[in-house]
């Protein structure tokens, strides 16, 4: 496996030059859910249960069979049917031994027609971010159901050791893709870092394991164009993570969402990074002085001392998807977590094409998205094509039994054909 390390100062140059210029964002296009998935609490009650991301499974045979398969962190994966009602809990895998950390399923992503014993299968890949493992769930046409089909022998995707496993600087965010050859890899960001690693499928005895083709860091420090050094805060001996990952089945490019800096554009080759990232946006904070305050546990921004050269994103950059309508035509979908809205980019240039928030409707809007999923595809109910997105504080607010408020996440689905590019 080789290794991709991007140096900043190669970087900035690009950044500089391909982010826009800081500017007042238009007004979002409110869009309405048309339904939602049941409330996920995150404590003891409700067995720490977090929603997070989902996947988005499009029946073979019969639409109306589709699936939302979504993943809970603590909560294991939760599926759903096209009225947002849950069909199967899939557990996370318990610690290894005493002391140490659990399944923590964060993210999930979808391979179809994988070679498995002797047959083609689809299969929801898993980041499990508390073993620093890959898990994979064989999808049933027949039943709706899924089943675990991970190789007892998966190798950990980033760290050396179960010490170096219980730190937590572990599989995170994912994108999976499947090449003209059939090989399947997955594009798995590390926690905590600016790392990214591609890891190829492959079956092991009628189950699936992985091994790691390449890696690339992305840089943790840049020069601002008043020719002073900045780096995004984070939590002390963190560096700037990535988390949403996505990757066109077409083209093999790879979008790159860094939480605190912004989002980035590579591509796949044979299964290995080709190039440098190349900056398609940058978030407001950019270059913003911030400093990590220990009493508050979190980074203080100085927002009066912006130099001005951020782009739109109201970090955190986060969930990214691809509304696919042809082979080079769609819509990339980014959420802006730090303003409750998304933007979209034309999926082949990267140009800009609008801006969008998930508002009250039927049932409440979306805030703090983390994940996004979404297909073209027409479904029952959804004409358009099903866009999926997390809601990281749903309402209305349940008190739970000290009288205040649960933490409270689910999933809102709604009709996708306003991302449709109108030429």
């Amino acid at each position: 496996m080789r290794r991709l390390l991007i140096p900043a100062l190669a970087v900035v140059p690009l950044l500089l030059a391909g982010a826009p210029a800081a500017a007042a964002p238009e007004a979002p296009r409110p869009v309405r859910a048309a339904t939602e998935t049941p409330s996920l609490y995150d404590d003891e009650a409700g067995g720490d249960a977090d929603a997070d991301d989902p996947a988005i499974w499009v029946h073979p045979t019969d639409r109306a069979g589709s699936l939302v398969i979504a993943t809970a962190k603590n909560g294991g994966l939760r599926v759903y049917d096209l009225r947002a009602r849950e069909r199967q809990v899939i557990a996370t895998p318990p610690p290894p031994g005493p002391g140490d950390e659990a399944g923590r399923f964060n993210n999930v992503d979808l391979v179809t027609g994988f070679r498995l014993g002797g047959r083609r299968v689809d299969l929801a890949v898993v980041t499990d971010r508390g073993r620093d493992h890959l898990r994979f769930y064989r999808i049933d046409p027949a039943t709706r159901r899924l089943t675990d089909v991970t190789a007892p022998d998966v190798p950990y995707a980033f760290s050396r050791d179960q010490a170096e496993v219980n730190a937590q600087r572990t599989a995170y965010g994912l994108g999976t893709f499947t090449d003209r050859d059939g090989a399947a890899y997955a594009v798995v960001s590390r926690r905590s870092t600016p790392e990214v690693g591609v890891f190829r499928l492959v079956e092991r005895a009628g189950r699936v394991s992985y091994r790691p083709v390449d890696r690339l860091t992305l840089p943790a420090t840049f020069t601002l164009p008043d020719g002073s050094r900045w780096s995004p805060c984070t939590d002390p001996g963190d560096g700037p993570q990535v988390e949403g990952t996505v990757v066109d089945p077409d083209t093999g490019v790879v979008h790159l969402a860094q939480e605190k800096v912004g989002l980035w554009r590579t591509r796949l080759v044979g299964g290995r990074f080709a190039g440098a990232p190349v900056p398609v946006e940058r978030v407001r904070e950019y270059g913003v002085p911030a400093a990590y305050d220990a009493e508050e546990e979190d980074c203080v921004t100085d927002y009066p001392a912006d130099p001005g050269f951020g782009g739109r994103i109201a970090q955190d950059v986060e969930g990214l998807t691809i509304y696919r309508t042809g082979r080079s035509t769609g819509t990339l979908v980014v959420s802006s977590q730090g303003d409750d809205t998304f933007y979209t980019y034309d999926r082949r240039t990267g140009r800009p094409t609008g801006r969008f928030a998930v508002v009250d409707g039927r049932v409440d809007g979306s805030q703090e998205c983390d994940g996004a999923a979404v297909v073209a595809t027409p479904l029952p109910g959804f004409p358009g094509g099903l866009l999926v997105v997390h809601d990281g504080r749903n309402t209305p607010a349940t008190p739970g039994e000290d009288g205040e408020a649960r933490t409270d996440t689910n999933f809102k689905f709604l009709d996708a054909g306003f991302l449709r590019p109108t030429r």
